[in-house]
């Protein structure tokens, strides 16, 4: 048996066991074992959830039905000899550790942020006896479930791998670790959203930010606001109700993914003025770009007292919406020049004798202690830490966009955070500028390969004091130039490189790691996702063979 460090692994395992993310402990040895036509999984666990019994089913169909020939020359043709007269695997058997409490994945799912327990151990003898899947929760056993199917390939019929004995110890670097998909510049169907879901559980992803609305539309049916959507969406049939929102709340923790809505304020709300345009300053001003980063122009009134315990109270309706821990409130790009020119605004601050920052002060104080009446976690944007003096609690989780560069600065103060920096993670990057009389590249620009990604640190000039504070990072999709036309192209595979860097850890090579991102989009097309080429097939069946010197 052959037992590997990581960066000598990805070497070995990059044209046969083509795992995503790697796994943190991996030995393997050189003989075939196929599966039996009968292959079973046993769950050894009194009165199983269903969420898990559903997850067993879908592994066994995913081994009948991908069929992915392995990713060499001939599909697998030279190993028909040795699967020939291999042992036959017929049991794969799932189990607790002593004493794990038996609770469903979706609870275990949407368990606080640094809480959950998502190891497992796998191993897979080479004679053909019981394979053991075990872990301490039903997330663990299901992560370890979405390692097994990638395990095995079929050629003329039969399922096998070529490198058993397998022995797997797993669990990931960070706990959040994550995908945004922006329903508000353009819609998302549900179906769209699941479909997401699905690729994102494959890769091992945990956390979907749902930024759910924004200035140009509100598609979200508030309990007790449904004039927001009812006014605010681009159509009736453009809105999450919250059947909706409980499908794919449900769908999503079944899956290991806990589900974090955005409402981003005070900025970004011009939307809100068509149901309520007492609470917005300089709705649709022009020109848009002297009072918002985007059209249409629009703040809510953080000023007015009226508005702030408005958006408490909508804060507060939307989080009892969602099981989540973790909420966020948004928080980036404030135009001060909208509250400049708005008289109400200026008669508020007037009237209460405070500046603007003052103001967003008590906005946020009072927004944030609405949502946490609610059981939940404040989540912003950095600028909330970095450009403004507002009073957040330390455990306020703060996610970090607009450059990598300033992760550093939110630890320095002391704040867990969240990686999401446009210069490595931003996948909307490199279309072009989408303003309609601008011929100048996107803002972002250049298009942001996966292979920048995968170079990502997390701990980049943080210091060792402070690398507890880092949670993850997450890939956002704007959606600016995106609609469910290009959502799999635009996010598959190269959100799944973020996927490795914070389930294994970085340091990576990319070439080493090609391989086995082909071989996890190959999957994904066979599970009906439509994950972007990244080379000429000559290539991917030649693993090694187009890189610059060989």
């Amino acid at each position: 048996m052959k037992t590997f460090p990581l960066l000598a692994l990805v070497a070995h395992v990059g044209s046969v066991l083509a795992l995503w993310p790697l796994p943190r402990s991996l030995s393997t040895g050189s003989s075939a074992l196929k599966l039996a036509p009968t292959f079973d999984i046993h769950l050894n666990i009194a009165h199983p959830p269903s969420d898990l019994e559903d997850a067993v089913t879908r592994t066994k169909s995913f081994l009948k039905d991908d069929k992915l020939g392995r990713l060499v020359v001939g599909r697998g043709a030279s190993d028909a000899s040795a699967v020939q007269h291999a042992k036959t695997l017929r049991t794969l058997e799932l189990s607790l550790g002593h004493g794990a409490p038996v609770q469903s994945i979706t609870d275990e799912a949407q368990l606080p942020i640094g809480t959950r327990s998502e190891g497992y151990t796998l191993h897979i003898p080479a004679d053909g006896s019981t394979a053991t899947l075990s872990a301490n929760s039903t997330l663990g056993l299901f992560r370890g479930l979405t390692t097994f199917e990638q395990l095995w390939y079929e050629y003329s019929g039969q399922v096998y791998t070529i490198e058993a004995p397998i022995s797997i110890a797993d669990s990931p670097a960070y706990p959040y670790r994550g995908f945004t998909l922006d329903t508000s510049r353009n819609y998302f169907p549900v179906s769209d959203i699941k479909r997401t879901l699905d690729a994102m559980s494959w890769v091992k992803l945990s956390q979907f930010h749902w930024h759910v609305s924004d200035s140009q539309s509100f598609p979200l049916e508030v309990p007790g606001f449904t004039e927001l959507a009812s006014k605010g969406a681009y159509s009736p049939s453009m809105v999450y109700s919250p059947n909706d929102v409980q499908e794919i709340v449900s769908y999503a923790g079944a899956r290991g993914i806990d589900v974090m809505v955005e409402i981003d304020t005070p900025g970004h709300t011009a939307i809100i003025s068509t149901a309520y345009p007492e609470h917005v300053a300089c709705p649709e001003a022009s020109p848009w770009t002297t009072f918002a980063n985007e059209p249409p122009a629009g703040q809510l009134r953080l000023a007015s007292a009226a508005t702030t315990n408005f958006t408490a109270d909508l804060l507060a309706a939307v989080a009892r919406m969602f099981p989540s821990s973790i909420m966020s409130t948004g928080g980036d790009e404030l135009n001060t020049e909208c509250y400049t020119q708005d008289p109400e605004t200026q008669a508020d601050l007037k009237a209460t004798g405070r500046t603007l920052e003052q103001a967003l002060d008590v906005f946020t104080r009072t927004t944030h202690a609405a949502i946490r009446a609610e059981g939940k976690t404040p989540a912003v944007w950095e600028e909330m830490v970095l450009e403004h003096n507002v009073t957040l609690s330390n455990d306020t989780i703060v996610f970090v966009w607009i450059s990598s560069a300033n992760a550093a600065a939110v630890a320095a103060k002391n704040f867990r955070l969240v990686h999401g920096p446009s210069d490595y993670f931003y996948l909307d990057c490199g279309a072009g500028e989408w303003v309609g009389d601008d011929v100048a590249n996107s803002w972002c620009d250049p298009f942001k390969t996966w292979q920048k990604s995968y170079t990502f640190d997390p701990l980049a000039n943080i210091s060792e004091s402070q690398a507890h504070l880092v949670l993850g990072g997450e890939q956002p999709l704007w959606t600016e130039q995106s609609g469910p036309e290009n959502l799999d192209s635009i996010v598959w595979p190269r959100a799944a490189s973020s996927a490795e860097v914070f389930w294994t850890g970085p340091g990576g090579n990319s070439s080493e790691a090609l391989p086995r991102l082909h071989d996890i989009a190959f999957r994904m097309r066979q599970r009906g996702v439509n994950a972007i080429q990244l080379q000429p097939m000559w290539c991917a069946l030649r693993p090694g063979k187009c890189n610059l010197n060989s």
